[in-house]
């Protein structure tokens, strides 16, 4: 019985897409806050890019200041409303979970301070309502959803420069809608 990291037991973790895009936007903000220069992000850039494992990418993001507090939050309920609205701030990863009940995430008035933003839903049943800015692109590439499709029209005429909304999770018996604001 092998029991090394790596060995049979204990596979590598591979790196997806996913963690792979959100490597490669710390390096951005670290670079944009003057934390690197810009040779040290072109190296990193290029050890994210090829990087195979968790171990890897860690490397490449060492020394890295660490993730603001307010790139992350939860909102959690297991019953009842979850709603944000008016001039809230938006983290960088957002995790929604609710049990049962509606969510209504509205952030077309929201300070929205990261150029990508991971909503992160865990639904069972319910509905869930997410309206983004006008200007947002939307991601549901890992999105899993298991009773009812998400409904969700894409622009046809895209305003390049607004934020990219990623929104990955699973949602079980509910539906999740999601819609540009009309300003």
């Amino acid at each position: 019985m092998n029991t090394r990291a790596g060995g049979p037991e204990n596979p590598p973790l591979l790196v997806n897409e996913h963690d792979r895009d959100t490597a490669v936007t710390r390096l951005q903000e670290a670079y944009a806050e003057g934390h690197i220069e810009h040779e040290v992000m072109d190296q990193r850039l290029h050890q994210v890019l090829t990087a195979e494992t968790h171990s890897e990418l860690a490397q490449a993001l060492a020394s890295l200041p660490g993730e603001n507090a307010g790139t992350m939050s939860t909102i959690a309920a297991v019953s009842g409303r979850i709603r944000r609205r008016g001039a809230w701030r938006v983290p960088r990863v957002l995790k929604v979970e609710s049990a049962l009940g509606r969510v209504r995430l509205d952030l077309s008035r929201a300070v929205i301070e990261h150029p990508v933003i991971d909503i992160e839903v865990q639904l069972g049943i319910g509905r869930a309502t997410i309206t983004v800015p006008r200007d947002a692109t939307v991601d549901l590439e890992h999105l899993h959803t298991g009773w009812k499709d998400t409904l969700y029209k894409p622009r046809r005429r895209s305003h390049p420069g607004g934020p990219t909304i990623r929104i990955s999770g699973t949602m079980g018996m509910g539906r999740l809608k999601i819609r540009h604001a009309w300003r």
